[in-house]
Parts: structure tokens; C-alpha cells; sequence
């Protein structure tokens, strides 16, 4: 089970300071020349997390807080994705992640009177996991040990470990065997 956890617009205010340190540091991310430890270095200071030399993140990416993304070993992240993180994102050890890919841990309530409020929703994906092109993770979401979703799929319930899921919204297509 996922827990929740809602801020009121006072609250969103008050992450304002590091919101606007890290989004310079985003900009000074995607639009200078880095190398790959570089990459790391200012991703490191986004998240305010080591990351292990095994990790490669392609340019450009996006987010929209850094402080509650947890990265693991030999994680790789294409270019163009977008980690909405303020509810926070769990990446463990071996996941992918393809290119324009959007995992989101932020909603807002459907109550009009709240709706500037945010509600956060923590992203798990398992190890070994695999999410293709231009996939969606939505709020609360954890996508299971080996599993993979197909390119373009939108995850809007959790994914079983070593099952592929696919469409819009997402559903079991496969079971994945291991040649053991």
C-alpha cells in the first residue's frame, strides 16, 4: 500500500528556495557540455545523494523538485526524461528508463477547493526493471522486480515483477520467463 500525503499551497511556498536552487541547477544541467561524471556530479547535488559511478543519466533531464529522487547502481535514464519527484522516486539497482520517459509522484485533489493543494504519491520501480519510450508512471505506482513497460504505455495500477505491460491505461500482455 502507497501512502499519501497532502501539501496546502503554504507548504508548496515554503519548498520555494530549493525549488529555485534546483531548478538553476536543472538549467546549468541541460545546457552546458558535461561528461558523464559531470552529470552525476550535478545530479548528485540535485538529489543531495551520491550517485555510483555505474550510473548513466543522458541530457536533458528534467525535474521538478531533486531532493526525493533515490537512485541505484548501474541505473541507466535516456534522454528527455522527467522525474516529477516531490512525493518521491525509487529507482533500484539495473532499472532503465527510456528516452521522454515521465514518472510522476505529484497529483492534485479533484475537490475544486483544494485543488492548488498537491498530493504526493511515492514511485517505486523495482530492480531490473525496464520502462520504454515515452512511458508514463502515474502517482503511487510501483513497477515490479524484472518487469517491463512497453513504450507509450501509461502505468496507472502496479505492475507485477516479471510481467510486461502495455497500452493506454497499461495492462498485462506477458509473463517474462528466466532461462535459469
Amino acid at each position: 500500500m502507497t501512502t499519501s500525503k497532502i501539501l496546502d499551497p503554504q507548504q508548496i511556498a515554503d519548498l520555494g528556495k530549493i525549488i529555485e536552487h534546483n531548478q538553476k541547477l536543472v538549467q546549468k544541467l541541460n545546457t552546458g557540455v558535461h561528461s558523464p561524471a559531470g552529470i552525476r556530479e550535478l545530479v548528485a547535488q540535485l538529489t543531495q545523494q551520491a550517485l555510483d559511478p555505474s550510473v548513466e543519466i543522458r541530457l536533458p533531464f528534467h525535474t521538478d523538485f531533486g531532493r526525493n529522487i533515490h537512485i541505484g547502481k548501474r541505473v541507466f535514464i535516456n534522454n528527455g526524461a522527467t522525474f516529477t519527484d516531490l512525493g518521491g522516486i525509487y529507482l533500484a539497482d539495473d532499472v532503465l528508463v527510456g528516452p521522454n520517459a515521465s514518472l510522476i509522484s505529484v497529483n492534485h485533489p479533484l475537490d475544486p477547493a483544494s485543488r492548488h493543494s498537491v498530493e504526493l504519491k511515492p514511485v517505486y520501480v523495482r530492480k531490473n526493471a525496464w520502462l520504454g519510450a515515452n512511458t508514463t508512471i502515474l502517482p503511487g505506482i510501483t513497477i515490479g522486480e524484472n518487469a517491463v513497460v512497453a513504450a507509450g504505455a501509461v502505468v496507472t495500477r502496479n505492475v507485477p515483477a516479471n510481467t510486461v505491460v502495455a497500452g493506454v491505461p497499461a495492462r498485462v500482455i506477458r509473463t517474462i520467463k528466466h532461462n535459469n
